[in-house]
């Protein structure tokens, strides 16, 4: 008799021992509740990133949309002509956006980028008129902001 009571108490004290470590290892079966309520655990989950989200870099068209008022404005860009731009523009920047994917080294980052500048001013200098060009060429060479030096270069000259 002692001995079936030795073993039963052995058994009960086991049995308490291991719930804890089997609740802690498939969750509460009692009736679906734990410690942190229905369905959560003291472990923080990782949700979805909205910042993520809003830092998808802009497409090639994007890019040379938002340039395309101020390069038509500053070159008086017919419709054609916007047309041969803006195809031109946004085939280099698709190019140059696959570059920075690739993520080569610098020398050959930079033997590729003369590369597609050399042939987006070939594509340029074969659809634009001449004068338009050497505008397009030096409006490149000011970042897209030409016009607004332009302004305050006469702005200085007025004053002095």
């Amino acid at each position: 008799m002692k001995r079936k009571q030795l073993l039963f108490y052995i058994t009960l004290l086991a049995g308490i021992l291991c719930v804890n470590d089997m609740s802690a290892q498939f969750g509460s079966q009692f009736g679906n509740r734990s410690m942190y309520g229905r369905g959560r655990t003291s472990i923080p989950q990782a949700g979805p990133v909205e910042s993520q989200k809003e830092e998808t870099p802009p497409t090639a068209e994007e890019i040379v949309d938002s340039q395309m008022p101020s390069i038509t404005e500053a070159l008086e860009l017919d419709p054609f002509e916007q047309a041969v731009v803006r195809t031109s523009l946004v085939q280099s920047v698709q190019q140059r956006i696959e570059l920075q994917i690739l993520q080569l080294e610098p020398l050959k980052m930079n033997e590729e980028m003369q590369k597609i500048k050399r042939r987006q001013d070939a594509e340029l200098k074969a659809g634009l008129p001449e004068d338009k060009f050497e505008a397009f060429m030096e409006l490149q060479e000011n970042q897209f902001k030409a016009k607004k030096k332009k302004k305050k270069k006469k702005n200085k000259k007025d004053k002095g």
